[in-house]
C-alpha cells in the first residue's frame, strides 16, 4: 500500500522550512520525539545539523526513523 506524502512546516534554527513525509513517518518521528522528550522543531533541527552534502531534510528524517527503529 503506497501513502501520499504530507506535507509540514517545520522551524529550523528560527526559519519555516515545509517537509513532506508520508503519515507513518510522521507518526514515527513524533513518537521518537516524545520519546526523547523534544519537541518536533527541536529534533528536525538535529537531524538539519548532521546532514551531509545534498541529503534532503525529509530523506534525512526518513533514514533517522528508519535507524530508530532498527535500533542502530
Amino acid at each position: 500500500m503506497t501513502t501520499r506524502p504530507a506535507k509540514h512546516s517545520l522551524t529550523l534554527h528560527g526559519h519555516r522550512t515545509s517537509v513532506s513525509l508520508e503519515p507513518e513517518f510522521w507518526e514515527a518521528f513524533r513518537d521518537i520525539a516524545a520519546l526523547r522528550d523534544l519537541s518536533v522543531n527541536q529534533l528536525a533541527s538535529e537531524i538539519d545539523a548532521a546532514r551531509r552534502g545534498e541529503e534532503g531534510l525529509a530523506s534525512a528524517i526518513r533514514v533517522f526513523c528508519l535507524k530508530h527503529h532498527q535500533g542502530t
